[in-house]
């Protein structure tokens, strides 16, 4: 079994819920403490992403779960500091395949903190603790993902049309499962970037990020188990933030990448890598998106060694009312895979994935907002690669609440 990039498992496990102030329906976080309270049900006809040629776990594809959050949310001022933090424990709890049934964990602190009139900067760090997807892993076993994250960053402004950012971040993810073991991983990142912003508001800068990825464990059916997964990654891209009218904001984030993971062969590989998003915003009720993406992924496997991810996207809002909003999104990613060493097939390595989502959100009153969403999924699937055709459908509703 291939260890692919993972995706959610349904895209509303992780996020039946968004706090009320998040919303775009909501006003500005409040100050002070309040706490958070929130239920929902969702069906899923194919929750553990069973191919179409596969035998379903049990006799059974599809499964409703329930959910119940409660936590804490806290906003303040200090002068010039915004501080923030979020502390959420969950329950989840399946109908039929109650094996995975969990208990969520989100801590979040942010430290959004400035010094005078010309330093300023972020300092973050979380943890979750979640059920990781099985989009690309066939296994009806709980398998919890946990992340720790921390961040900083800080910008000193030069000129007032200049300004120079350097950050460090560090992301932990472990995996319950001992088969799964093998991708538990520490990823250090450090960047610098150069910033030039004129009167119009727009921005344009100059990145370069190095990544170091480091895995404890060795891969299963290694050739030469002495090697890890270990990685370093360079990259250098451009950022574009352009306001190109009052209504029409255009962003990418493009540039070269080279990895280097001397786990097979030559083990480097690079190219261009990025991602450009267009948000266009009139006057009326409805609000549009749109983005298109190259991203070059490396992957673990005995096969192949790394992806190209080509994919685009269209979104759309709708503010039906003061209190309704309709979000709709649509999503297309082909990923294609070269391979590490040459093999009868491994000329036509690829599968493509498609998603599309509906949510409408209501909120009742100021503090108090109930959603209803639909979701689709689909694999095509590769019979060289061992990742073959599926398709999933989730339905849900979700209520919650700021005391």
């Amino acid at each position: 079994m291939l260890s692919i990039r993972y995706r959610p498992l349904a895209v509303m496990i992780g996020a039946l819920f968004t706090l009320p102030a998040a919303s775009a329906l909501a006003a500005p976080p409040e100050e002070g403490m309040r706490l958070y309270g929130g239920i929902g049900w969702a069906y899923d006809d194919n929750l553990l992403r069973i191919p179409d040629n596969a035998r379903p776990f049990q006799g059974k594809r599809g499964d409703s779960y329930r959910t119940a959050e409660a936590g804490v949310v806290y906003n303040k001022r200090i002068s010039r500091q915004r501080i923030a933090a979020v502390a959420k424990v969950s329950k989840v709890k399946f109908d039929h395949f109650d094996q995975l049934d969990y208990d969520g964990r989100d801590l979040s602190a942010t430290w959004n903190w400035e010094i005078g009139n010309k330093l300023e900067g972020k300092a973050e760090a979380s943890y979750a603790q979640v059920l990781a997807p099985y989009t690309d892993f066939f296994s009806n076993e709980r398998n919890l993902r946990q992340q720790r994250r921390q961040f900083f960053d800080a910008g000193y402004k030069m000129h007032p049309s200049w300004k120079l950012r350097a950050g460090v971040a560090r992301d932990k993810f472990t995996y319950e499962l001992q088969a799964q073991r093998f991708n538990n991983r520490t990823e250090k990142a450090a960047e610098v970037e150069l910033i030039y912003q004129p009167k119009s508001g727009s921005s344009v800068g100059l990145v370069a990020r190095r990544v170091e990825g480091d895995y404890p464990f060795r891969r299963p059916n290694r050739i030469n188990p002495l090697l890890t997964d270990d990685f370093t990654q360079d990259e250098l891209k451009a950022r574009v933030n352009w306001l190109a009218t009052g209504s029409t904001t255009l962003q990418a984030l493009v540039g070269y990448v080279r990895r280097e993971q001397p786990s097979f062969g030559e083990g480097k590989t690079s190219g261009v890598n990025g991602r450009v998003t267009a948000l266009y915003q009139p006057r009326g009720k409805v609000t549009y998106s749109a983005s298109v993406w190259r991203e070059f992924a490396p992957i673990e496997s005995t096969i192949v060694s790394y992806t190209l991810n080509k994919g685009a996207m269209l979104g759309a809002t709708w503010a039906a009312t003061g209190k309704i909003k309709v979000d709709a999104s649509a999503i297309y990613e082909k990923r294609d895979y070269a391979a590490r060493r040459e093999f009868l097939g491994s000329n036509d390595l690829s599968d493509a994935i498609r998603s599309a989502n509906l949510r409408a959100t209501w909120q009742v009153k100021r503090k108090i907002q109930v959603q209803a969403g639909y979701s689709h999924q689909a694999r095509s699937g590769s019979a060289v690669l061992g990742t073959s055709r599926f398709d999933a459908n989730v339905v849900q509703v979700s209520a919650n609440v700021l005391f």
